[in-house]
């Protein structure tokens, strides 16, 4: 066997990292065309790219995973870790690194991600169109005359039912409708017992039960057909399907909704002690009632008695009470004919007061003070005149320059009569003129002295 390591450097096929992870990437991509994967997300990562890149994995295997954007615009759901998933891939090779990998080109929810996320659409639709309003629920009869329990009859769920509505009120009788509770054709079952019923007119009360299960086992009260089934019936429905953590479209759209097919059986009927117990208290209470009746007519007896009276007495009566009316008009007549009269003295006075004859007394009084008052008002005015023109003699006497004179003074006039007020005004051999109370004289200056 020839040793390879003796063979020629120059005859050896050398493969670099590049060339060998180009052909490994094609033979994987040739070998595996398009094909279906299970599994869990984790690692999951979502950059400003746009990419997604995450791990698939099962229980004892992981495979990394690549889904491009121009893929991703298409998904229907956000990607979450934890998330159960069924992708179609390719598979593949990331030569860069060398990394063996799958290329996702679409992806949709597996297992319970898919019908949960089909549940939460359903009633997202449902509840948008009304179907789960409170207005539209229907009151639960106090005391039903009859139940109607839907449910399987091998179940425990009936059994429950049943042990509930035996102990609580076992006077009230039940009726089963037996439907299977899941598989296919569940819901059609379940659609044609509730139909069943409404039509029959048995019971004025149905309970819609079962036990628990996965997402899946409960299925079929999540159908659509069943949700619109329960809205449009005219008998009030009690759903209890699963246990208290577990919720159906069905528990959104009935009536009321029970924890536990247990539950709904204690919201149909009332307890039989505690009303047992109510008649006894209305019978104790009916019983006070009619005897504080009695008393109260045994005292309107007693009062009826004592007011009735003879009708000698009430004929007496009456004709004081006539009496007493006649005198209140007599005297209600004496006091209006006291007013009457009051009233016709006050008109006469002021009839009076209006008369012509008093008016032209007045006016022929006035018409003699207004004579006297002109006859007198000429003489009085002309003493009023004299008076003032005698001050006025005076006032002007006080202040006349001939008064002044009169008492020494005298009007000095120089050469051309021009009035001397102070010495300055002329000069020694000057002429003047003194013109005195009674006269004038005539004089020279022979001395001007200082003035004052």
């Amino acid at each position: 066997m020839a040793n390879v390591f003796s063979t020629p450097k120059s005859t050896r096929d050398i493969y670099t990292i590049s060339r060998l992870a180009r052909e490994v990437r094609y033979v994987l991509e040739s070998r595996f065309p398009l094909l279906w994967v299970e599994g869990e997300i984790s690692n999951l990562s979502q950059p400003s790219s746009g990419h997604f890149y995450f791990t698939l994995k099962d229980k004892t295997a992981q495979v990394r995973c690549a889904m491009f954007r121009n893929r991703n615009r298409l998904l229907g759901f956000s990607l979450e870790n934890g998330m159960q998933v069924l992708a179609r891939v390719q598979v593949g090779l990331y030569e860069t690194r060398g990394e063996f990998q799958l290329v996702v080109e679409y992806l949709e929810e597996a297992g319970d991600g898919a019908l949960r996320r089909a549940f939460e659409e359903l009633k997202q639709r449902l509840s948008a169109e009304g179907l789960f309003a409170p207005e539209h629920k229907r009151s639960l009869p106090t005391l039903p005359r009859q139940v109607g329990v839907i449910t399987s009859p091998s179940g425990a769920a009936i059994r429950d039912i049943l042990s509930v509505l035996k102990r609580r009120f076992p006077a009230i009788p039940i009726l089963i409708y037996p439907v299977p509770v899941q598989g296919e054709g569940a819901s059609q079952k379940i659609i044609a017992a509730i139909t069943k019923a409404e039509q029959r007119c048995d019971c004025d009360l149905l309970i819609l039960a079962r036990g628990g299960g996965s997402l899946e086992d409960l299925w079929a009260f999540n159908e659509e057909t069943l949700a619109r089934a329960i809205y449009n019936c005219s008998l009030p429905i009690i759903c209890g399907v699963g246990h208290e953590i577990d919720f159906t479209i069905a528990d959104f759209v009935a009536d009321q909704r029970a924890p536990t097919p247990s539950a709904a059986a204690e919201i149909a009927v009332p307890d039989s002690r505690e009303w047992r117990q109510h008649f006894l208290n209305l019978q104790q209470r009916l019983g006070f009632l009619f005897q504080q009746h009695l008393r109260h007519l045994r005292h309107s007896l007693e009062g009826l008695t004592k007011r009735f009276r003879h009708p000698h007495a009430r004929l007496q009566e009456g004709a004081q009470r006539v009496d007493e009316l006649e005198q209140r008009l007599h005297r209600a007549y004496t006091t209006l004919e006291r007013e009457r009269f009051h009233q016709l003295e006050g008109l006469l006075t002021h009839l009076r007061r209006l008369s012509p004859a008093q008016c032209l007394e007045v006016y022929r009084a006035r018409l003699v003070d207004l004579d006297r008052r002109l006859h007198a008002s000429p003489q009085q005015r002309l003493e009023q005149q004299r008076t003032r023109l005698e001050m006025a003699q005076r006032a002007l006497q006080a202040v006349s320059p001939q008064a002044t004179l009169e008492r020494g003074y005298a009007i000095v006039t120089g050469p051309q009569g021009v009035l001397l007020r102070k010495a300055s005004q002329v000069e020694p051999g000057a002429r003047i003129e003194a013109r005195l109370a009674r006269g004038r004289i005539r004089g020279e200056i022979t001395k001007i002295l200082d003035e004052i």
